[in-house]
């Protein structure tokens, strides 16, 4: 195995964009109890009011009940709904017993309308009853690290054993938004199924510039609840409200705020390329450089900084593009991208380790300085 070496490399070598140095904005005032903003990339916390106080989340449930289902079922399988599944309290999609949907549409009617009724529906078609449903909620929790949360229905009615925290809820977007399906289904404005149309109760898509979902929710007890994803330049953040009364305007805020405090950067890219020492019998050197360009959302006082890690030396037999390295990209120490170094170009064995390669490292040299 080839021993690696560390070399920590400054921002100022690296950046390619020159940062201005600026007073750090104050974040907005907002009306939620519990709210954060994060990162969807990287996870990096940009702004956090009592976002590990566990709260009641009201509908913004559906975001854990339809990742359960998408990642345990196929969206075209056929649902025939039952009388108890189309009777649950709350805002509804209507449905209709006897009649059969695809767990598709129930998703969509669930998401965009918040539907208890598809949401039970979902959960019944996936685990065959909520307790066992919920169970599979926990299970994806725990697995995403959400430590302050726990799931004991699939339509977020209030429970006792039923709540969440603004971090976990962010850390849960961030993972769903991942997954195609789900953010095609919760990005969608309006759709059409048996002859109804759903519109999605999630304002901020049309509202807010580049809004791509993800949920509301609302009961008695728990308030306004709101999660929502928004990219702008590149940059995907997070926001999370709970118990929020003006909730459209503290995360137009909220986002207004941190796209203008940070920016979404280049750390390194295929241009910053790398020399290492050949060892052949013609010398030289090989270079390489990093497979693509690593961006990270920065403030004007942070401090980047990029660890490579390199081979000491090459040895001929390599390919364009095959991997020799790789770099992390730390953000006041803590690290938010990486990528691999790779080979610019072949590296081809030379004539003279058509002999064994014992002997053609004697021939250079260099087995007895390797013994």
């Amino acid at each position: 195995m080839k021993k690696l070496v560390h070399v920590f490399l400054t921002a100022a070598v690296l950046y390619t964009v020159s940062m201005p140095v600026l007073a750090v904005e104050t974040a907005p005032a907002v009306s939620a109890e519990c709210s954060i903003v994060i990162h969807a990339d990287s996870g990096r916390v940009l702004y956090e009011k009592n976002a590990d106080q566990r709260m009641l989340i009201a509908s913004t449930t559906k975001i854990m009940t339809a990742l359960v289902a998408l990642e345990n079922c196929a969206p075209e399988e056929a649902v025939t709904i039952k009388p108890e599944w189309a009777a649950v309290e709350g805002s509804s999609m209507y449905l209709k017993s006897g009649e059969t949907y695809t767990l598709e549409e129930l998703l969509y009617g669930m998401m965009l309308a918040s539907g208890n009724d598809a949401a039970t529906a979902v959960a019944c078609h996936v685990a065959g009853d909520i307790p066992s449903f919920a169970e599979l909620m926990n299970e994806k929790a725990e697995a995403l690290g959400m430590s302050g949360s726990s799931f004991e229905n699939p339509h977020g009615l209030d429970g006792e054993t039923h709540y969440s925290t603004a971090r976990d809820m962010a850390t849960l977007a961030a993972h769903a938004m991942e997954n195609e399906s789900f953010a095609k289904i919760v990005g969608t404005h309006a759709v059409t199924i048996k002859g109804l149309t759903y519109v999605n109760h999630n304002k901020l898509l049309t509202m807010c510039d580049g809004v791509l979902g993800v949920k509301t929710g609302f009961t008695k007890a728990a308030g306004r609840t709101l999660v929502s994803c928004c990219e702008r330049d590149g940059a995907r953040l997070i926001c999370v409200t709970l118990h929020a009364p003006d909730d459209w305007d503290d995360h137009m805020a909220l986002y207004d705020w941190a796209y203008r405090e940070y920016r979404y950067m280049p750390a390194v890219g295929p241009e910053d390329t790398v020399s290492l020492p050949l060892i052949s019998d013609a010398g030289g050197t090989v270079t390489v450089r990093p497979r693509e360009e690593v961006r990270v959302l920065t403030a004007p006082e942070d401090q980047v900084s990029v660890s490579v890690q390199l081979p000491r030396f090459v040895f001929p037999g390599h390919e364009a593009g095959e991997r020799a390295g790789k770099l992390i990209v730390c953000v006041n120490g803590v690290p938010q991208g990486e990528t691999d170094y790779v080979y610019c170009s072949d590296i081809a064995v030379p004539t003279a380790a058509k002999r064994s390669f014992l002997q053609w490292l004697r021939g250079l040299g260099v087995y007895e300085l390797i013994q």
